[in-house]
């Protein structure tokens, strides 16, 4: 078996959806509990992956599913697209989560006549861990420093958009804006215990941009 790469990864991900769209699982048919759906559709892809390549395991610590090659993985229903993920710090809203994201877009189908379920991958996307960040944060930073916006002008803005900081940590992030923008995000992050991801950008926007790739 051959070690996994970004490319690798990407590849049995294509290949995983066709194959996941002729699977019928019993032990799904009627529920719909979100949380065990994703757990159990991530589970076969990840065993989809073993029979192909060589990975570590995740890792609880940092959080995501592949971290030799820094990237988690994410389900979700097509009726709403979001996830959650580990808080770190408030700088993942602005400079994005620390690594890549694969998402898999699903839709459930109960089959009555054999009682089972059919999950069929919808969408499939991969995007890149420079662009984790908020979408409309990162957007209106870079209106804010394409008028010369101050350190001032951002830590204000980071207070009335409530990022979990205080005063010192606001001005802080908005010194380290000025010498190092961020890119564009296209993840809608919400303030949480743990942040809260929605993937409308990205699924809108895939393909068509740096550092948010459409796979199916």
């Amino acid at each position: 078996m051959t070690e996994l790469t970004i490319k690798s990864l990407l590849k049995a991900a294509a290949d995983f959806a066709p194959l996941q769209a002729k699977h019928a699982e019993p032990s799904l048919f009627g529920r719909n509990d979100g949380k065990a759906v994703g757990t159990y559709l991530e589970g076969r892809f990840v065993a989809h992956l073993l029979e192909r390549h060589e990975f570590s395991s995740g890792n609880a610590a940092l959080g995501i599913d592949l971290p030799s090659i820094n990237v988690d993985i994410k389900t979700t229903s097509k009726r709403q697209p979001q996830s959650s993920c580990p808080y770190r710090n408030a700088r993942q809203k602005v400079y994005g989560l620390g690594y890549s994201l694969l998402v898999f877009v699903y839709e459930k189908t109960d089959v009555a006549k054999t009682e089972s379920a059919v999950l069929k991958i919808a969408n499939t996307i991969f995007i890149d861990a420079e662009h984790t960040a908020d979408y409309q944060l990162t957007a209106t930073i870079a209106e804010f420093l394409a008028r010369d916006a101050t350190h001032e002008d951002l830590a204000a803005l980071f207070m009335d958009r409530n990022l979990p900081l205080d005063e010192i940590g606001a001005t802080q992030l908005a010194r380290e804006v000025l010498v190092k923008p961020p890119k564009q995000g296209y993840l809608t992050i919400s303030n949480a215990q743990q942040w809260r991801l929605q993937y409308g950008h990205a699924l809108k926007k895939a393909g068509q941009v740096e550092g948010v790739k459409r796979i199916t």
